[in-house]
């Protein structure tokens, strides 16, 4: 899999921080990683990432996904950087969780999990979709992730499909599936509404992953797999998978 430049946001921790040192640690890395954070206070490891890579440049950037006008200064940098190349990937990984269940979910709540999961995406890819569309431009072949895509982080959660059947663990957290839900359907119309410009846009689920947000105790993934399954399907996929909503392995989930 070669991909020139990859934006990563929420890289710090998780996730978005093993995404990271697994693109570098490719065959043929990406020249470019802007890998986004939110607090300095969390940047041991990925500053490691960053300054023991040798044959990639990750660059660090302060990007609340809730800020536009973080998002707006994030934007300029990837652009001025890749220039007339554009963006190949958008990984949007940057979310949160926190738990409330029915009936005593709050207002606040909701609002904070559809602010962070399901707006900061879309303001992120809004952004960005300039450079995605000069990448799409500038190379050639099908949809591809070597050419121009859009890497939405969902979860099971958000599957209406599966709410209460198939995965009974995540009904604490009705904010986190709502959000969820919201953001599948989102990236889903999208993907419809800009089918002609050749990006790609999948919404993928890492599976119940052993982090902070994920829970260490009971979940069931160590990140480093998780990643390793994701970055193995990412190559497989093309235009037959525009706007699906599917697990690591490349398998669809029911909306």
């Amino acid at each position: 899999m070669k991909i020139e430049s990859v934006m990563v946001t929420g890289a710090n921790r998780g996730i978005g921080l093993e995404f990271v040192r697994q693109l570098v640690q490719l065959s043929e890395p990406p020249s470019y990683i802007f890998a986004t954070y939110r607090s300095a206070d969390s940047l041991k490891e990925l500053k490691a990432i960053e300054e023991s890579s040798v044959k990639t440049r990750v660059i660090l950037i302060k990007m609340d996904v809730t800020v536009p006008e973080e998002i707006d200064a994030a934007k300029n940098i990837v652009e001025s950087t890749v220039g007339e190349k554009g963006l190949n990937l958008l990984i949007n990984n940057a979310g949160a969780v926190k738990i409330l269940s029915f009936p005593i979910l709050t207002l606040e709540n909701l609002e904070f999990h559809y602010k962070v999961n399901t707006e900061g995406p879309i303001l992120v890819f809004q952004a960005l979709l300039p450079s995605l569309e000069k990448a799409a431009k500038f190379y050639e072949g099908g949809m591809s992730v070597s050419k121009a895509m859009v890497l939405n982080i969902t979860s099971l959660a958000g599957s209406i499909g599966n709410a209460g059947v198939v995965f009974t663990q995540d009904l604490a957290v009705p904010g986190y599936k709502i959000s969820k839900a919201a953001l599948n359907m989102a990236m889903r119309a999208i993907a419809a509404n800009i089918k002609d410009k050749g990006i790609l846009v999948v919404n993928m689920c890492p599976g119940w992953v052993k982090t902070d947000m994920g829970g260490r105790e009971l979940a069931q993934l160590e990140p480093h797999e998780s990643i390793a399954n994701m970055l193995q399907t990412l190559p497989t996929l093309n235009e037959s998978h525009n706007g699906t909503y599917m697990d690591r392995l490349g398998q669809p989930i029911p909306f």
